[in-house]
């Protein structure tokens, strides 16, 4: 049951980094966001993905 749960933080680990890196945000943001996932992972990821996010909602 460890493994999985491992697995699971890895694989949202490795899809969030992937994420900031491809982001429209400035450069030391992005450095910012894959330092603190990397650094604290779960509690990286849960910020990363509720807050750094950009929106992507286009006003028309």
């Amino acid at each position: 049951m460890e493994f999985l749960f491992t697995a699971f933080v890895v694989i949202f680990d490795i899809v969030a980094i992937i994420d900031a890196m491809r982001a429209k945000l400035p450069v030391e943001k992005k450095i910012l966001w894959i330092v603190l996932i990397v650094a604290v992972p779960m509690i990286g990821l849960f910020l990363y993905f509720l807050l750094g996010r950009p929106s992507e909602i286009k006003n028309v």
